[in-house]
């Protein structure tokens, strides 16, 4: 199977329709096993990879930078087959400096990624969270500094409400800098908000939308039950991510509308993994949906969503279905 391939936002790079998200590797998954799931992602012609620096999820300051460690080691030989693309802004030492968007931590962090990546650039460099406490002007500065001098190709933001990216885009304009051009959000039909206003932003301003947890976490294949506690050995409970995860998504609305999901994608006989990524597809909006996985075995009807042509009918029943999740009303 091969993977098609997009244009990366407004830019001229080509990328496979599907990424690949690390953030399991180093803790959820060890190592031997996330090779094994890179080299099922490579066969199936994905060569977009995410991470970040403070991979892996759930871990501390004894374990970030594990997840980068493992993609170097793997990439080592064929580096020029992949687009890679990392983050920075979390939490990387003791020092009150060792995070945020300052002009100092990106570019300490983005040299501390290359070295743990093995390689002399990244494809693109990612603002894994805005930053409240350093100016838009910084952060575009600093960002334009490391694609002048040829640590990243291109440069990107994660987790940004609509009107910090337009910020950011405008600070760029007019400083005549590098520009924005991607965005990573969340997005599953589990959590919609960004159709009101970052989607129409990102396709206004040709920014590439590379949205992670199309899959909420999971829940959306059906394979959790609404028991009393989230079972062990997912990220629900899986360190410091798993009280994120359980207020996302672990709740009783949740749950019925999975259920009526399921029961939508055995009517049409599909699974529901497929399903729920080819919904994220479908919309125009969309460049490329990390994937997250933990065993190989779990990346094959992910997959298979990138070249399944969901039904409109289809598409409409269950935008209807998760309507409330757009508006940020699934309380139920």
């Amino acid at each position: 199977m091969n993977t098609p391939t997009t244009r990366m936002g407004r830019t001229g790079l080509m990328v496979s329709r599907l990424a690949l998200g690390t953030m399991t590797f180093g803790l959820q998954t060890d190592e031997a096993t996330a090779c094994e799931i890179l080299n099922e992602a490579a066969s199936a012609g994905i060569n977009f990879i995410d991470t970040a620096d403070v991979y892996p999820l759930g871990g501390d300051l004894e374990t970030v930078g594990r997840t980068e460690e493992i993609l170097g080691r793997w990439l080592r030989g064929q580096r020029g087959r992949y687009i890679v693309a990392t983050k920075a802004v979390g939490k990387m030492g003791p020092n009150a400096w060792d995070q945020g968007a300052s002009r100092k931590h990106l570019l300490d962090a983005i040299d501390a990624s290359l070295a743990r990546l093995h390689t002399d650039y990244v494809d693109l460099f990612q603002l894994h969270s805005d930053d409240r406490t350093t100016p838009l002007e910084e952060m575009v500065e600093g960002l334009n500094h490391i694609v002048a001098s040829g640590r990243a190709r291109y440069v990107g933001v994660s987790n940004f409400l609509a009107y910090r990216l337009a910020g950011l885009l405008g600070k760029a304009e007019a400083k005549n800098l590098v520009r924005i051009v991607t965005v990573q959000p969340r997005y599953s039909l589990l959590f919609r908000e960004i159709e009101r206003e970052l989607l129409p932003l990102a396709s206004e301003e040709g920014i590439g939308v590379i949205p992670y947890n199309p899959l909420a976490g999971g829940l959306l294949t059906g394979k959790h039950r609404a028991v009393s506690a989230p079972p062990p050995g997912t990220r629900f409970t899986l360190g410091s991510a798993a009280a994120n995860y359980q207020q996302r998504y672990w709740n009783e609305g949740a749950f019925e509308t999975v259920a009526r999901f399921v029961e939508i994608a055995r009517r049409i006989g599909i699974s529901p993994t497929t399903l729920a990524i080819a919904w994220v597809l479908a919309n125009p909006a969309i460049t490329a949906p990390i994937l997250g996985a933990s065993k190989p075995s779990q990346l094959a009807d992910s997959i298979a969503a990138a070249s399944y042509q969901i039904d409109p009918a289809i598409k409409e029943e269950l935008d209807q279905l998760t309507a409330s999740y757009r508006l940020g009303d699934a309380t139920r």
